[in-house]
């Protein structure tokens, strides 16, 4: 295999990537995996020594959470021959979650010495790649609050955001269309699922594939917030979406507008702006995944 250019962000999981540098460096050597390190300071510079190593002949391998998997596999996109690697290593993980790559960073090491170079999907919102869940409305407040709580919380940091962003929340109108089926309700959020699952194993919309060229959009109308806080809990197995407010379509683009101003947050970061256009990008990128994943 070619060497591996392992792109880490030493702030990423409050810390826990660069106490288990040493040792992630360790079992990679050991699996036989010759490999440089590169320390990322953002999603942009992320990108930048993602696409700079790929011109090199090299494999880029994140060791971070799923901003930066999703930032090294939009580098990677369009490239003949590139294959990208992940290692978990953010609150969430999600994107490992979904794949079947284990939690455990130095599990994970497996994957990358031994994993299937696989053909996955991206999302692109308004010209901008992600990898797994663009959402906004209540999902907007809820991100906000989780990326500026404490990162000794954890994966907690997502519940509490959800549970801080309920207080505050008014309901919006949204005006979504999928593949032109249209639909206009007062409601919670739209969220345009890649995969399966955000916030650290909430299963958004359980029934999402990466490699199937199609985006599952979920839609969660106007209720009660005593109903929410009731059914909430549910996302965490997936069973929300029989909820009579929850509406699951399927598609390859989707747009959305809203009647008032949102940010489309997507792997956990905020990538752009209502109105937004979200589109399918069907076998966008390889990446290395445990074998029958």
């Amino acid at each position: 295999m070619p060497r591996a250019l392992l792109i880490a962000n030493p702030a990423s999981g409050g810390g826990k990537v660069l106490k288990l540098l040493p040792d992630v460096r360790a079992r990679l050597q050991a699996l036989g995996v010759e490999h440089r390190l590169e320390q990322t300071r953002s999603l942009e510079h992320a990108g930048e020594l993602a696409r700079e190593g790929l011109a090199a002949g090299e494999l880029p391998v994140s060791f971070s959470g799923d901003g930066v998997a999703g930032a090294v596999a939009a580098a990677a996109a369009g490239t003949e021959g590139a294959v990208v690697g992940v290692l978990p290593g953010g609150s969430g993980n999600d994107f490992c979650r979904h794949v079947g790559i284990p939690q455990d960073a130095l599990e994970a090491c497996e994957v990358i010495a031994h994993g299937t170079p696989s053909p996955i999907d991206l999302g692109e919102a308004n010209g901008t790649p992600f990898l797994g869940i663009a959402s906004l409305g209540f999902d907007s407040e809820a991100n906000a609050l989780a990326n500026r709580a404490p990162r000794r919380l954890g994966r907690a940091i997502y519940v509490y955001g959800a549970l801080g962003a309920v207080a505050r929340w008014a309901p919006a109108h949204f005006d979504v269309s999928v593949d032109g089926e249209r639909e206009h309700f007062d409601g919670w959020s739209v969220i345009v699922a890649n995969t399966s699952v955000y916030g650290g194993g909430m299963y958004v919309a359980p029934d999402a594939r990466v490699d199937d060229g199609l985006l599952d959009v979920v839609l969660i109308r106007r209720t009660s917030r005593l109903r929410f806080l009731a059914s909430f809990p549910r996302v965490f197995k997936g069973t929300h979406v029989r909820e009579p407010n929850v509406t699951v379509l399927r598609g390859r683009e989707v747009t959305v507008a809203a009647s008032r101003p949102f940010d489309v947050y997507a792997d956990g970061d905020p990538i752009t702006e209502v109105p937004v256009t979200i589109r399918s990008l069907p076998a966008a990128v390889r990446v290395l995944l445990p074998a029958g994943a």
